[in-house]
């Protein structure tokens, strides 16, 4: 894949001869309206897809997000990192840098793809429709209403109205359907991606199967819509990933292992250091013999080791023991090297959601084989092996004829599957669900409740007089929890 920085690398050489920011993957021309055509989509697709990996990976974005607020992540002695998170601090700057980049980055040129003129483009413009699709429904899943039916026009329409949550999955799911009729009925001699597209290759049949899967996800968090014509479609298997070609270097590492690992010389970051397991989660893990654990977290040499989230005092009753050194940080599982690839959709998820719709009855076949499928595809993601032992265990919420509720041992394993990886869709699953039970909060939480959404970010109520009045983050619940 190395191909892909190649296109990187045309916009890098340029920008920065003009800036050292971010904005240097700004593919457009006019900073206030771009002009179809400036480039060709062969470099705006890689570029979107960069951003797509960075708006999940990057410190303190959604994957981030979500292990905070699922209790997957604490901190370790001697940082003061996570204060905002344990005390629930959601105010309109908190975390609202996953608002501006989604909007100015990833969006902005998944738009442009979308737009292109032509039926030549018809492949570039599903793949448009497919990622807008993708980061609206994320969006919508943290804020409720927000800009769709007008959103990403610039300076055209610099003050977009606010679609309700429920028209957005409305739109979401014509947008889906309308990509991937797009895909079957392309021109022969429309461009087809190849190396430009840093996901599938300009494989357009896993393309729809993508379009499928997101539409599935939509389906099964809305609880209603049509599902028929979607198991003859299928959905991903294998993880979809971002990799335009990672390397060693500054500026070229994947997103999570700069912001988790070490940095291209080597030096481990301080977010390593400070980030560790919590007991809640090592119990859960200890008490059903998952061997993921070793994998999703770091064993120290004194046995694997959690801290609560929101402790005052460390060292009560032993100094130091709460020190990175003795602590469980993020695993070998997750942080592979800082070349790897950068998962956006995880095929456990995607039998996660295969085995809800069943159990549901949205769609035929084993809920069982999905389920089981879910957890194989989460031991294969980290490394780990026995993933059949592991489920043959007569464990609720483990073993499938063991777990009395079929959905909450679903979205069990889910959360443990995505711990680390994507786990702010853990977080909507726990906010709609409640699982997994007994969840707890952090010991520097005000209320009994953890947030159930994010609040509008200070940047938009500033820029757009059409944003609406605040919900409030504890008790306003996204429709689909309702």
């Amino acid at each position: 894949m190395k191909k892909g920085f190649k296109y990187l690398g045309i916009l890098l050489g340029t920008i920065f001869i003009v800036s050292c920011s971010e904005a240097y993957l700004d593919v457009n021309s006019d900073t206030n309206s771009p002009t179809l055509g400036v480039l060709e989509p062969t470099l705006v697709l890689p570029v979107a897809q960069y951003y797509t990996a960075e708006s999940i990976h990057r410190n303190r974005y959604t994957n981030n997000l979500g292990n905070m607020m699922m209790y997957n992540w604490s901190q370790s002695d001697g940082f003061s990192w996570y204060n905002d998170e344990f005390t629930y601090a959601v105010t309109s700057s908190f975390y609202q840098q996953i608002w501006n980049l989604t909007f100015r980055n990833a969006l902005k040129q998944y738009r442009v793809l979308a737009s292109y003129d032509g039926e030549v483009y018809d492949n570039y413009k599903a793949i448009g429709k497919i990622m807008e699709s993708f980061h609206f429904q994320i969006l919508t899943d943290l804020y409720g209403d927000i800009p769709y039916s007008e959103a990403a026009q610039r300076g055209a329409n610099p003050f977009p109205i606010f679609d309700s949550a429920e028209d957005v999955y409305a739109g979401i799911v014509n947008e889906l359907n309308t990509a991937m009729a797009m895909i079957d009925g392309a021109a022969e001699d429309a461009l087809i991606p190849g190396s430009d597209d840093i996901v599938y290759g300009g494989d357009m049949a896993m393309w729809k199967k993508f379009a499928n899967t997101v539409k599935l996800r939509v389906l099964v968090r809305r609880g209603s819509g049509d599902f028929s014509g979607m198991a003859a479609i299928g959905f991903i298997e294998e993880n979809a990933t971002v990799q335009p070609g990672y390397a060693v270097a500054a500026g070229q590492q994947n997103p999570f292992w700069n912001a988790f690992g070490a940095d291209s010389g080597g030096t481990i970051t301080n977010n390593n250091n400070a980030t560790c397991a919590t007991p809640f989660v090592l119990n859960f893990l200890t008490d059903t013999n998952d061997p993921r654990i070793d994998f999703i977290y770091e064993e120290p040499a004194t046995g694997h080791l959690g801290v609560i989230q929101g402790l005052l005092d460390y060292d009560v009753p032993i100094v130091d023991q709460f020190d990175p050194e003795f602590v469980s940080n993020i695993g070998p599982g997750h942080l592979k090297s800082a070349t790897m690839d950068a998962p956006i959709f995880t095929g456990a998820e995607s039998y996660f959601l295969q085995a809800q719709a069943i159990v549901a009855g949205d769609l035929s076949g084993s809920a069982q084989t999905a389920y089981e499928s879910g957890i194989e595809a989460s031991f294969d993601y980290l490394g780990a092996t026995g993933a059949a032992t592991y489920y043959g265990q007569n464990i609720a919420n483990v073993g499938w004829d063991a777990s009395p509720n079929k959905l909450e041992a679903i979205i069990t394993q889910k959360w443990v599957g995505l711990n680390g990886v994507d786990a702010v869709q853990s977080w909507f699953d726990y906010t709609k669900t409640g699982y997994p039970a007994n969840l707890p909060i952090s010991a520097l939480a005000t209320t009994p409740e953890r947030p159930v959404r994010l609040l509008y970010p200070a940047s938009e109520i500033t820029a757009n007089p059409n944003v609406p009045s605040q919900s409030n983050a504890f008790t306003d619940k996204i429709f689909w929890a309702n």
